[in-house]
């Protein structure tokens, strides 16, 4: 399910500045699972897969926007193919990580959190506004 909204600018006037664009992205990628635990088949299987391996590429991708690398490998996923206007320029970039309280997720919860804290300790640089 997709949601979208809009926002109408004022009406021109000296006062006012000019008005910006804006692209909002929600993406949930619905958690990574580790597939001997999630006994998943057929379909499942195939997105889980495809899950584990776009958060995967994210990551890289975010790391070789910090490191300034000469090649950032958007198009190693569909997700960040699709995001690259939002991962990099002149964007502002916003994660959750979701993690479960129960013991028996302890593992998956901490995998979650340290891929979050190495996302965190990347510096991508300041977003700029873009104005028409």
């Amino acid at each position: 399910m997709g949601w979208g909204f809009g926002v109408t600018p004022p009406p021109p006037s000296l006062s006012v500045p000019p008005p910006s664009a804006a692209v909002l992205s929600l993406v949930d990628l619905a958690g990574s699972e580790r597939l001997d635990k999630s006994l998943s088949r057929g379909e499942r299987l195939r997105e889980t897969q495809a899950i584990n391996a776009s958060l995967s590429t994210l990551g890289l991708v975010i790391m070789a926007l910090s490191n300034k690398e000469p090649h950032v490998p958007y198009r190693n996923s569909k997700l960040t193919y699709l995001l690259q206007n939002s991962l990099g320029g002149s964007a502002k970039m916003l994660m959750f990580v979701n993690i479960s309280p129960l013991e028996e997720n302890f593992a998956e919860s901490l995998n979650s959190l340290r891929f979050a804290s190495k996302v965190n300790e990347c510096v991508v640089g300041t977003a700029q506004a873009n104005r028409k």
